[in-house]
């Protein structure tokens, strides 16, 4: 499988069409950005990890019932996909109060929540991504309400997955972002990525941060953080 031309770059990861109009293939870059793109810079190494890390978690997730537009890895920062439409529609599931959660809400980072939460931002650089709830997805037409119920449930599941997969690495996962796509035939699957760019996970013993806050607030060791969780999802320990 190979790149023809290239259909898109986004901040993290560039898409190219091949021989086959069903397929595309997605090539990871270490481009790093934050704030919608305000900060910028570049993680060593980021590209691979987050590629073969998403591919890995993908995979996962399909064999516990949830569809992905994962087809197979090509190398380590290229990975053919099935070709969608973006919904553009974000999904945030929260498992515990940070980021923008602890900020909006005025509330330290760390509490536990009785149940995760869920939200949704329209996916539109120009506005700044803002938040909506469903009412407005469907005033928008960004989605039906079939596809937005099939979306939460997806996305819960994911969260069910995951958070004990990542427990079973002294990993907690605090909150993710998902983005979910439309195939040809309108069936909604799983796309773009998952990774310490759109996770947040804390070492489930010391709480240190092993995702993109290290960028985000300048703390160093950004890239040993990108380590750290690719190890552990590599080994399995």
């Amino acid at each position: 499988m190979e790149k023809t031309v290239q259909l898109y770059e986004g901040k993290a990861k560039k898409v190219y069409a091949t021989a086959d109009e069903t397929l595309c293939i997605v090539s990871y870059k270490d481009d790093a950005t934050a704030f919608n793109g305000v900060k910028k810079g570049t993680i060593a190494g980021k590209g691979v990890v987050n590629n073969r890390m998403t591919n890995m978690l993908m995979q996962l997730l399909e064999q516990q019932g949830v569809p992905t537009h994962f087809v197979e890895e090509i190398n380590e920062r290229d990975t053919v996909v099935k070709r969608v439409k973006i919904v553009p529609l974000e999904v945030i599931i929260r498992n515990v109060s940070a980021g923008s959660f602890a900020k909006h809400y005025g509330v330290e980072e760390g509490i536990v929540f009785d149940e995760p939460t869920i939200e949704f931002s329209y996916k539109n650089d120009d506005l700044g991504d803002p938040l909506l709830n469903s009412y407005h997805a469907l005033a928008l037409k960004l989605a039906t309400k079939e596809e937005i119920e099939l979306i939460k449930k997806y996305s819960f599941k994911v969260n069910e997955v995951l958070k004990a997969y990542f427990l079973k690495l002294g990993v907690r996962l605090i909150d993710f972002k998902l983005e979910f796509g439309k195939l040809n035939d309108g069936t909604i699957v799983l796309a773009d990525e998952i990774s310490p760019d759109t996770c947040r996970f804390w070492d489930a013993k010391t709480g240190e941060k092993l995702d993109k806050d290290r960028f985000r607030r300048d703390m160093g060791g950004v890239e040993d953080a990108y380590k750290e969780i690719f190890k552990r999802v590599t080994t399995g320990e």
